[in-house]
């Protein structure tokens, strides 16, 4: 199992732009029981940094410390220990509300307000003029593909999952923050909610947006994200880029048809038949000798792709010695 100094120190290559989050041993104990005697350990000693510009994903099970760390991050509670910087400031600094958007995991949203008036009383609480908030407000709606009808005619309370996650977002961008915080964006949204969030979160990427969010769906966090951390029971794990973590893909998984058994064998030895007649199997060898030799056995290639671990199986991975503690 990688540590997390195995990744910090050996192989991440500092990026050129500036940190925009820092902490430095992080730790959170909740007291509890009738003389508060009794300690919880949510968060033990986090370090992380996230730079300007990317996208970072931080994934655990529930429980494991996601929304503790963003709430220390956003001063909402403050640390037992350690420190960090947000934005330059020091954790809990009120100057740098205006230049951050968050939104929770389970958002209170005022349900008799219509998306349109909950969004102009967002933009009331950032004091943004109503000259801008009626450019802006349209602008956010076409971003998050909410339908200016809907936000204009329909209560909240009459919105589905999907569309409440979506005006949420509009929410969290309405004062044009440099730093986003999302806690479970994709939490209980259907594939195509699901889809309309991803795409909204890569549009804030494409415009250069520092974007900090929290996700135990893996297959979206490794479509979107630069890098990632895995946290486990209040314990960071490790934290990188896919490429530091799964690796740099070396090997191809082929699929084909036609050929000599045996001599696919050679060069797929986990050779397997698939019930249309065709093969697939992972290419042990130059991929161009292979190509060349399929000519010469009149087989043909259908698929040919570089392969790695995917991010589910590494978290797996990560996860599982842990739990056997």
């Amino acid at each position: 199992m990688k540590s997390v100094a195995d990744v910090s120190n050996s192989q991440i290559n500092t990026p050129d732009t500036p940190p925009v989050v820092v902490t430095s041993e992080l730790c959170k104990v909740y007291r509890t029981g009738f003389f508060l005697n009794q300690k919880i350990v949510s968060l033990k000693s986090c370090s992380v940094t996230v730079y300007q510009g990317e996208t970072f994903g931080l994934l655990g099970q529930n429980g494991a410390g996601k929304t503790t760390l963003l709430k220390l991050l956003l001063g909402i509670i403050r640390p037992t220990s350690g420190r960090g910087l947000l934005l330059g400031k020091p954790l809990g600094d009120r100057s740098v509300k205006q230049r951050i958007g968050y939104l929770p995991e389970n958002p209170y949203l005022y349900e008799f307000l219509t998306g349109w008036e909950f969004l102009q009383f967002a933009a009331g609480l950032f004091q943004i003029k109503r000259s801008v908030s009626r450019q802006r407000i349209p602008q956010l709606l076409e971003l998050v593909g909410l339908s200016q009808a809907d936000a204009r005619h329909k209560q909240m309370r009459r919105y589905s999952k999907g569309m409440l996650q979506r005006v949420g977002v509009a929410q969290a961008l309405i004062n044009d923050p440099e730093l986003v915080f999302l806690d479970e964006p994709m939490s209980g949204l259907d594939p195509i909610g699901r889809y309309q969030i991803r795409e909204t979160i890569l549009t804030l990427k494409a415009a250069g947006k520092t974007i900090f969010f929290n996700s135990h769906i893996l297959s979206e966090v490794e479509q979107i994200c630069d890098r990632v951390a895995i946290l486990d029971r209040g314990e960071l794990v490790c934290s990188g880029s896919l490429d530091q973590l799964l690796g740099i893909p070396t090997t191809y998984q082929v699929q084909g048809q036609g050929g000599n058994w045996e001599i696919l064998k050679k060069w797929v030895p986990n050779l397997d038949y698939l019930p249309d007649g065709s093969w697939q199997g992972t290419l042990q060898g130059d991929s161009y000798d292979f190509l060349a030799s399929l000519r010469l056995m009149g087989a043909r290639v259908k698929t040919i792709k570089l392969f790695r671990p995917s991010l589910e199986e590494f978290f797996m991975q990560q996860i599982q010695p842990m739990q056997k503690r």
